[in-house]
């Protein structure tokens, strides 16, 4: 099935071999993710200043994020909550670290990274929890960190996106602090894809049905596609998507997520929320392991400019 792959994105196979995730495999390949994040050189002359803090959240403990703003910036920015993948067991705000310098550059934006809690160690609803905690500190925190409170997006790759998803579900029923977009690279929203049939070539290659179902496994603390699951946990199980967010959703065409994240952004569409869908022939979940490949700088530019739309909308 290889000879499906976009050519320019058959490296990437290298660096990001199938997971086969257990118990047993779990702390060496979080061990093996932050030794990855960490050997890779931060480029000189970025641009780009960051720093973390501890924040306190919900339960008494506390929380890392990693705050990202352009050395250039003047007077008050948007900002853009980021939320990490790694299919809610592993990762951490060092995961994106050079696409959030990035992504703060091109986005002319703050970026805060939230370090949230993991499966199975902590269970749903922790992780949103986290995040919600991370959206109102942001929120609250909008004069001493110079961003404009009406202007903040969640942004999140994989089970990020689906936690950026479920944060935005979670806020709307809330009423908590308003999210002005939603940018959503290849999310992670249904745990019913891992009892549905699909063609064999989605989830071939990266993050297989094997993962997906521990990954969800891990973060219900019960079988995924049971039935009462909540929708902050797995945001497609949610009945009613008005009000929601502007939303921006990519996936590849051989992701596994591929049919849930296409269903999420035609439900949206349905529900009367402003939603685009970006589908990438031939790349597989995580393709952007190849930050220059061109289906990579395609995706790039279509996720920053809805950023760009909804965080700076004089621009339009």
């Amino acid at each position: 099935m290889r000879d499906l792959i976009e050519p320019s994105l058959l490296p990437g196979l290298d660096f990001m071999p199938s997971f086969e995730l257990t118990a047993e495999s779990l702390p060496a390949i979080r061990a093996g993710m932050e030794q990855m994040s960490a050997a890779v050189p931060e480029p000189e002359g970025s641009g780009v200043e960051w720093r973390e803090e501890r924040i306190a959240a919900l339960g008494g403990h506390e929380l890392a994020v990693r705050i990202y703003r352009p050395s250039d910036a003047e007077g008050v920015l948007p900002a853009v909550l980021h939320i990490h993948g790694g299919g809610y067991v592993m990762g951490s705000v060092a995961t994106n670290h050079l696409s959030n310098i990035e992504l703060a550059r091109a986005a002319s934006a703050l970026i805060v990274s939230v370090d949230y809690r993991l499966a199975p160690e902590t269970v749903a609803p922790g992780a949103v929890e986290d995040c919600y905690a991370a959206l109102q500190w942001l929120h609250d925190s909008a004069e001493q960190l110079g961003i404009d409170r009406t202007r903040i997006a969640v942004r999140g790759e994989s089970a990020g996106g689906g936690l950026a998803a479920a944060l935005a579900l979670l806020a709307r029923d809330r009423g908590g602090p308003a999210i002005a977009h939603q940018n959503l690279i290849y999310p992670m929203l249904d745990d019913r894809t891992c009892i549905t049939r699909l063609p064999a070539h989605l989830g071939a290659f990266v993050w297989t049905p094997q993962a997906n179902a521990f990954g969800w496994r891990s973060l219900l603390g019960q079988e995924p596609g049971s039935a009462d699951i909540s929708p902050y946990a797995a945001p497609a199980r949610a009945e009613d998507l008005a009000g929601l967010p502007p939303a921006f959703i990519c996936v590849g065409a051989l992701d596994l997520f591929l049919v849930e994240d296409m269903d999420y952004a035609r439900r949206l569409i349905e529900a009367g929320v402003a939603a685009e869908l970006h589908v990438y022939p031939g790349a597989y979940h995580g393709f952007d392991v190849l930050p220059d490949a061109p289906p990579v700088l395609q995706m790039k530019r279509d996720a920053v400019a809805a950023l760009r739309k909804a965080l700076h909308p004089a621009e339009i």
